[in-house]
């Protein structure tokens, strides 16, 4: 195969076939672009063609074939003059220069329906297009292609016969239509454009019932529109009302009371086409009910039964007074309730639905049976003549007025005045009531009023102390009275007792203070006889109360008091340890207290005394002397920068504050024991020490001890460093004086070293036996009298023998965790 054959070879492989290929030999042929008068074909390339020749065959039809010729270094080509939806066998043939047939090949294929033609497109809504077409023969379906004038928008839609319609168009725009016809061979080409443009939006309404008789439309401006047409129908009617406008608002008037109209609106653009319609449905307001019974109903609740006759298209009724009561119904009655007494108002209906609420109906008139008298009550301006009287009420014809005396005796009078007088006797209780009448009938209940005749002053009365402050008073039962009120002019006559009983206890009165006593005798109907005499009799003195104690040594305070009573009262103040008591006594306002231990607690009381008795105590007050000082406190180091401090228990302190102070900083700490680990030490420091005990009061004693002394400090920048001579050596740094010898220890796995610098030298050299050993190395300062400092903390390191490091030691920078 040649280089030729090779290349169309692989083209072949590379192309997308659409048609059946028929194969003879090594040719192959396929059919990829369809229309209804012609075909593409594409074939591969045969070795020694010259031409090819390609015969398209009308099968099932009597047409001539279709020739068509093409030279040896083509692989494409079409054949034209075809005839519509014709099936076709096309027939490749190579061909050498000799016309002899080198190679064919075949396939069948079907040309696409004949173009239609568009009869007209038109507009009925303004989001689509109706285009009327001629159909054509063979196609299955056909393709509607709008697209804008503009070239922004493209759209296509199968439909399956004439007319089609194209939708999710712009409302009044501009497009240009075409259509083709499709069968199983494909598409054909457009049709002739033909261009329509889409009627404008229907108006956007909206509807309202301003009155039973109106409805209001009203819409937004349409876009292109210039004229809009409303048709209204009444519902279950057929009869029609149509308008024309250029306005956006429209009224109809003289409609039905609650009853449903339809709305139709259109908008119509320039040319004279109308667009989308809509329809709003909207309801009038219903017509004014009218009221045809009022009703009060009967009973002690007092209530408004209201009657209407219904009218067409309510939903629903209000009925509402001038009083400011309402119901609401659906249906023709409703209740009130509850309904005032002694009334004259107008009740009125409303009809509602959906629309709104109708005008109010005509007001209908009634009136309630008379209230009851608010106020009753008896005057009796001499003893013995009484009369009943009480305040008017409207829409009244006349009174009855009923009086009953507490033994059964009943009297009444009718009048059209508010008063009705009666013959009343000293210890009697009589009720009172009044009835009011007018054509409604009675009120439905009336007030009871008692009246009880004053009782006599009570005799005999006796007054005692009882305690500081209370006097006890008792006396003899009076007719007539059935409580007893005992007042002291000095507490501006409060009652203190309101009793039946002849007997009373006046408390919580003022110490030191003579009270002027008086007993009332009440009824429960008529009232208290103010007229009785009051009596005299004097309170306890009154209680001091400590003011403040102060210390004036270590064992005597000075109590200061209160003196709320005369000058000749003599005042106790006593204190109460828990194993003695001190006294003193004085005519003024301090006293002194001696010999008080540290550390105890003493309540405070004081007492007043008077020819007429002793105060009560005062309010104790705790008298806390300062709690004393321990005896001894001890100072122990436990790290090089923390101490433990200790000391003996203290009387009276529950808690202390210890602190050590010197010139390089302090350390302080508050506990409940009598130890405290304390932090921030500063190593070879002297410190003092001082102690302050607290008791659970507050109160404080400050206690000062002997001095103490920090260890000396630990060195730092501890090196090991391996020498030339197989001998190591400690370095190391000193924080504080250079007055201490210097211990160090070298603990290795197969040896420990010890050596010993004096004062002021910074290392230390060790004569190694054996080399490449890991050591822990512990370097601290010796104080006085030999004693080591425990708290310097070790160091690991890793020390490699000679040749196989640079000569320093390498740390591992790893404390010992012992």
């Amino acid at each position: 195969m040649g280089t030729l054959q090779l290349k169309m070879l692989k083209l072949f492989f590379l192309l997308t076939f659409t048609g059946i290929c028929l194969a003879q030999n090594d040719i192959r042929l396929s059919v990829f672009t369809v229309t209804s008068k012609s075909m593409t074909v594409q074939w591969s390339g045969h070795t020694g063609a010259s031409s090819y020749k390609i015969t398209a065959t009308p099968k099932n039809s009597p047409e001539r074939p279709v020739f068509a010729q093409f030279g040896g270094n083509t692989v494409m080509g079409s054949v034209n003059s075809l005839s519509p939806n014709t099936v076709y066998t096309m027939q490749l043939e190579a061909m050498d220069n000799n016309l002899r047939v080198l190679s064919s090949a075949k396939t069948e294929e079907t040309t696409a329906p004949d173009v239609p033609s568009i009869g007209q497109a038109y507009s009925k809504n303004s989001d689509s297009i109706t285009v009327e077409f001629t159909e054509v023969s063979g196609a299955t379906s056909y393709i509607l292609r709008a697209e804008s004038k503009t070239g922004d928008f493209f759209k296509e839609s199968t439909v399956s016969s004439s007319p089609g319609t194209i939708v999710e168009l712009q409302p009044y725009t501009d497009y240009v239509l075409s259509v083709m016809s499709v069968n199983s061979g494909g598409r054909s080409q457009p049709s002739y454009p033909t261009e329509a443009r889409t009627v404008v939006m229907a108006p956007n309404l909206n509807t309202s019932s301003p009155t039973n008789g109106t409805i209001l439309v009203t819409w937004d401006p349409v876009k292109d529109a210039v004229l809009y047409t409303l048709v209204i129908i009444r519902e279950g009617s057929s009869t029609r009302l149509k308008l024309n406008t250029t306005d956006t608002t429209v009224t109809f008037d003289d409609l039905e009371p609650g009853t449903t109209y339809c709305i139709k609106g259109t908008a119509w653009d320039s040319e004279g086409r109308t667009g989308d319609d809509v329809t709003a449905c909207q309801i009038t307001r219903p017509q004014s009910p009218d009221v045809t019974h009022v009703q009060v109903t009967p009973g002690r609740a007092l209530g408004i039964a209201v009657f209407w006759s219904q009218v067409r298209g309510a939903n629903l009724y209000l009925v509402w007074t001038s009083n400011g009561q309402n119901c609401s119904t659906e249906n023709n009655y409703c209740y009130i309730n509850p309904a005032d007494c002694g009334q004259n108002h107008s009740v009125y209906v409303i009809a509602y639905n959906d629309a709104g609420p109708s005008s109010p109906s005509q007001p209908a008139n009634y009136i309630t049976y008379p209230c009851p008298p608010e106020n009753i009550w008896v005057e009796e301006p001499r003893a013995g003549n009484c009369s009943v009287m009480w305040d008017g009420v409207p829409l009244v014809e006349y009174y009855m007025a009923f009086i009953k005396r507490d033994d059964g005796m009943e009297t009444f009078c009718n009048t059209s005045v508010t008063t009705c007088p009666f013959s009343c006797m000293c210890g009697y209780t009589y009720l009172t009531t009044v009835f009011p009448y007018n054509q409604a009938g009675s009120s439905p209940y009336g007030h009871v009023r008692n009246y009880t005749t004053i009782p006599c002053c009570p005799q005999d009365v006796m007054i005692k102390l009882v305690s500081t402050e209370t006097l006890e008073i008792m006396w003899t039962p009076v007719k007539g009275a059935e409580l007893y009120e005992t007042t002291a002019a000095q507490t501006k006559d409060v009652i203190h007792c309101n009793d039946t009983a002849p007997v009373c206890a006046l408390s919580d009165l003022s110490c030191n203070t003579a009270y002027s006593v008086t007993v009332t005798p009440c009824s429960d109907l008529r009232g208290c006889n103010h007229t009785c005499k009051p009596q005299t009799h004097e309170t306890a003195p009154c209680t001091p109360e400590i003011l403040n104690m102060t210390q004036t040594n270590s064992s005597t305070y000075r109590i200061f008091i209160t003196t709320p009573n005369t000058p000749n009262t003599n005042y106790t103040i006593t204190a109460t340890g828990r194993y003695d008591r001190q006294i003193c006594q004085s005519m003024n306002s301090s006293c002194v207290l001696t010999q008080l231990p540290c550390g105890s607690v003493y309540e405070v009381t004081a007492v007043a005394t008077t020819a007429v008795g002793k105060s009560l105590p005062g309010f104790s007050k705790t008298l806390e002397t300062g709690p004393c000082c321990p005896m001894s406190v001890n100072v122990t180091q436990v790290t090089q920068a923390m101490t433990n401090v200790t000391w003996s228990p203290s009387t009276g302190a529950r808690s202390f504050i210890t602190s050590l102070t010197s010139p390089r900083g302090y350390a302080k700490c508050h506990t409940l024991d009598t130890n405290c680990l304390m932090g921030c030490i500063t190593c070879g420091t002297n410190y003092s020490v001082n102690l302050e005990a607290i008791s659970s009061t507050g109160q404080k004693s400050e206690c000062k001890y002997r001095g103490f002394s920090s260890s000396a400090c630990c060195p730092t920048g501890v090196k090991l460093y391996r020498r030339t001579n197989n001998t190591l050596r400690v370095y190391w740094r000193s924080l504080g004086p250079q007055i201490y010898n210097h211990t160090v220890e070298l603990y290795g796995t197969g040896a420990n070293y010890t050596c010993m610098a004096a004062a002021g030298s910074m290392y230390c050299d060790i004569q190694e036996e054996t080399c490449g050993d890991v050591y822990t190395v512990v370097a601290a300062p010796v104080e006085k009298y030999g004693s080591k400092v425990t708290f310097c903390q070790p160091r690991t390191y890793s020390v490699p023998c000679p040749g196989s490091n640079a000569g320093m030691v390498i740390s591992r920078a790893r404390r010992s965790v012992n």
